[in-house]
């Protein structure tokens, strides 16, 4: 009786390990399935999202009325915002222009050379702001010169995949203020040919991720940087002025 007792207690023990290993296995696989199944989802809506956002790039317009602003703001990132804002001041729209984001060792005078834009429009027309480091920083740096000028309704001119974010941060930072887009476009959305891009296809898709982090930030309520150069350096503001 005793041995068989011993005999027995050796298999009774192996099968629960083995049973045991079975469950972990089940367990495992079951949790991969998983774990597949959502990195397809996950893929599947980052794509949905990022088609999307190029749909609504490409069917952004420049604002029908541009007249009926107050002023413009150029967020710097090629000379063609500024061409295409100057040319707009020239015409008679908005009282003022705000190019905001220069950097430091760029002059009033460079950028009317680099533009061909009259003496006479610079000097009575155009502020620089040498004082935003990225996009958060431009909608701070705009807010301030609103505030300033106290200005309801502003025209931006940006590039066209730049816009939605640029847009957000705007409307988060002067709330009140009415802002009309004015899209700078560099490709055409609106056919397939950007999909054969490399170069299209990695600016749409970093600007799509910046824009989605943006969103995510302000709906989790939290407070970015405020992407001035004056706090990121603890050196006083500059303000916005022709120089």
């Amino acid at each position: 009786m005793s041995l068989e007792t011993a005999q027995s207690e050796p298999a009774t023990s192996g099968t629960a390990k083995t049973g045991a290993l079975r469950r972990i296995r089940r367990v495992g696989h079951h949790g991969l399935r998983i774990l597949t199944v959502a990195i397809i989802i996950g893929i599947a809506l980052i794509a949905m999202g990022f088609f999307r956002f190029t749909d609504t790039i490409a069917e952004l317009k420049a604002t029908e009325t541009p007249g009926q602003v107050d002023a413009i703001v150029a967020l710097t990132g090629g000379y063609q915002r500024i061409d295409q804002a100057l040319a707009l001041l020239e015409k008679g729209v908005g009282n003022r222009l705000l190019i905001s984001g220069v950097n430091p060792s760029t002059s009033g005078a460079a950028l009317r050379r680099a533009t061909g834009t009259k003496m006479a429009t610079f000097a009575c027309c155009v502020d620089i702001g040498y004082e935003a480091l990225d996009t958060i920083g431009n909608a701070n740096e705009t807010a301030g010169w609103i505030r300033q000028r106290g200005y309801s309704r502003i025209l931006v001119v940006t590039n066209n995949y730049h816009m939605p974010r640029s847009l957000l941060e705007l409307s988060q930072a002067s709330p009140d203020v009415t802002f009309l887009a004015y899209p700078v476009t560099h490709t055409d959305l609106k056919t397939e040919t950007w999909l054969e891009d490399p170069i299209a296809l990695r600016t749409l898709f970093v600007e799509y991720t910046k824009y989605s982090l943006a969103r995510l930030r302000y709906w989790s309520g939290a407070k970015p940087a405020s992407g001035l150069r004056a706090d990121a350096g603890g050196k006083a503001p500059v303000s916005a002025q022709l120089q």
